[in-house]
C-alpha cells in the first residue's frame, strides 16, 4: 500500500507540472493572437475610412455635375420654347408670304403623281424615258417647285397630248409569245395601239416592253398594215382600246369557244358525243328519205314499170304479181308490203328521240358535278377568292347550256325525220289503197 501511494502521488506531482506549463503556452497564443486580430482591424479600419473619404469625395462631385446638368437642361428647355415659338412664327409667317403658292405645291405634287400613273403605262415612256425622274422629284419633294420644273411638268403635258394623235414607227423591245424579247420597229397609234406587222402588240409598263397578244382582238387586213407603214393621207380600220391595255387583258382572260367547251369536262365531252351521233344519223336518215323521195316521185311517173329500188316499186311489183289472187289476197299482201317497208321509212327516229333526251340529263349530270367541285373548293379554300369556285361553276353552267343546245337541234331533227317518214308512209298506204281498190272493181 505504500508503494501504491508512493506511485499515485509522484504521477499527481508529475501531472500537475504538465499542465502548469500547458496553460502558459496557451496564454501566451491568446495574447499573440489578439495582438494580431487588433493589427489587423486597424487595418481594415484604415482601408474603410480611406474608402469612404473617397465615396464622399466622388458623391460630392457627382452632385456638382447632376446641379450642373440640371442647370444646362433648363437652359435647353427654355431655348427648345424659345424655338418652337419662333419656329411658329417663322411657319406663319412664311404661309402669309407663300400665300397661293402653298396650294400651287399641293396641286402640282397632285398633277405630278397622276401623270407619273399614266406614264408608266404610256408606250410613248420608251421614246422619253427621263421623265420618270423628274416627276419622282416633283412627287417626292418638300420644297416649292421652281419655275423650270414647272415648265418642265406643262412640257411633259403637252407631249402626251401630241403624242395621242401621232402614228409614230419607232424601235422597241418586243416580248413574242415564245417569251423571247428582241429588238422590232414597230408602228405606234397614239397611246392605244401597236403593231409589229400584222399582230397587235400591248404594252407593259413593268418592265417598258410590248407584248405579243396571245389572241389577237381582231385579223389586220394587208392594206391596213401598209397604210401604216407607208403613212399617208385617209383612213385605215383598225382596233384600239382607249383603256391602255385593260380591255385588251380582259379579251385574253375571256375563255374562247373551243376553251369554253374544255370547262365542261368528261361530261361535256359525251355531251358533244351524244350531239355528233345524232347529228350524224339524222343526216343519214335524211340523205336517205331524200333519196327515197326521189326514187318515189320517178316511180309514181312510170307507174307500168314498177322498180325494185323504192319501196312503191316493189309495192306494185307485188300488186302485179298477184293479179289473179282473189281481192282479199291481194289487199292482205298489200297490207304486209307495205308494214315490211315502214320499219326502213322510220328506222333511227327511236335513237334520235333518245339522244335528244339524253343530252339535257347529261347537262343536268354537268351541273351536278360542278357544282360538288365547286362546294369542295369552297371546304379547302374559303369564299375568300371567287376565282377558286369559278372552274365548277364554270363546267356546271357550260355543260347545262351544252345539253339545251345539243337536246334542241336534235328534237327538231327528229320531228323533220319524222314528218318525211310519215309523209312516205302515207304516200305508200294511199297507193296500196288505190291498188286495193282496182282490184276490188
Amino acid at each position: 500500500m505504500k508503494i501504491v501511494c508512493t506511485i499515485l502521488t509522484w504521477l499527481a506531482a508529475s501531472w500537475a507540472q504538465a499542465a502548469s506549463g500547458d496553460l502558459d503556452q496557451l496564454l501566451q497564443r491568446v495574447e499573440q493572437t489578439g495582438r494580431v486580430e487588433a493589427q489587423l482591424r486597424r487595418e481594415r479600419e484604415d482601408r474603410f475610412r480611406q474608402a469612404r473619404d473617397q465615396q464622399e469625395t466622388l458623391l460630392s462631385e457627382l452632385r456638382k455635375k447632376l446641379a450642373a446638368e440640371s442647370e444646362r437642361g433648363e437652359q435647353l428647355k427654355a431655348r427648345f420654347a424659345d424655338n418652337e415659338a419662333n419656329l411658329k412664327v417663322m411657319a406663319q409667317a412664311l404661309q402669309d408670304k407663300t400665300g397661293d403658292l402653298g396650294e400651287l405645291f399641293g396641286t402640282v405634287r397632285q398633277s405630278a403623281a397622276d401623270l407619273r400613273a399614266l406614264i408608266e403605262e404610256s408606250p410613248v415612256n420608251p421614246r422619253y424615258p427621263q421623265r420618270l425622274p423628274l416627276l419622282n422629284e416633283l412627287t417626292d419633294s418638300r420644297a416649292l417647285p421652281d419655275i423650270g420644273q414647272l415648265g418642265a411638268l406643262a412640257l411633259m403635258l403637252q407631249r402626251e397630248i401630241v403624242e395621242s394623235g401621232r402614228i409614230v414607227r419607232m424601235p422597241a423591245q418586243v416580248v413574242g409569245n415564245d417569251g423571247l424579247s428582241e429588238d422590232r420597229e414597230i408602228v405606234r397609234v397614239g397611246l392605244f395601239t401597236a403593231l409589229d406587222g400584222a399582230d397587235y402588240l400591248r404594252y407593259n409598263g413593268a418592265n417598258q416592253r410590248f407584248e405579243h397578244l396571245p389572241r389577237p382582238p381582231a385579223r389586220v387586213e394587208p392594206t391596213t398594215v401598209d397604210a401604216f407603214n407607208t403613212p399617208g393621207p385617209g383612213y385605215a380600220p383598225l382596233v384600239i382600246d382607249p383603256t391602255r391595255g385593260t380591255l385588251m387583258g380582259m379579251l385574253m382572260q375571256t375563255p374562247a369557244p373551243l376553251e369554253r367547251l374544255h370547262q365542261g369536262g368528261v361530261v361535256g365531252y359525251a355531251i358533244l358525243a351524244v350531239g355528233a351521233l345524232g347529228l350524224l344519223i339524222a343526216l343519214l336518215r335524211m340523205t336517205y328519205l331524200a333519196m327515197v323521195q326521189l326514187r318515189l316521185r320517178r316511180q309514181l311517173a312510170d307507174l307500168g314499170n314498177p322498180r325494185e329500188d323504192n319501196p312503191l316499186g316493189r309495192v306494185l311489183r307485188i300488186a302485179q304479181d298477184a293479179d289473179t289472187a282473189s281481192p282479199e289476197n291481194l289487199e292482205l299482201r298489200l297490207d304486209e308490203a307495205v308494214l315490211r317497208e315502214l320499219p326502213r321509212l322510220t328506222r333511227g327516229e327511236g335513237l334520235l328521240k333518245l339522244l335528244a333526251g339524253v343530252a339535257p340529263l347529261l347537262g343536268l349530270l354537268g351541273t351536278v358535278v360542278g357544282m360538288i367541285l365547286t362546294f369542295q373548293a369552297i371546304s379547302l379554300f374559303g369564299t375568300g377568292d371567287p376565282k377558286l369556285m369559278a372552274n365548277g361553276i364554270s363546267q356546271a353552267l357550260v355543260t347545262t347550256a351544252m345539253g339545251l343546245l345539243v337536246a334542241i337541234p336534235l328534237l327538231f331533227l327528229h320531228s323533220l325525220v319524222a314528218a318525211r317518214g310519215r309523209s312516205l308512209s302515207r304516200l305508200l298506204d294511199q297507193q296500196a289503197l288505190g291498188l286495193a281498190m282496182m282490184a276490188r272493181e
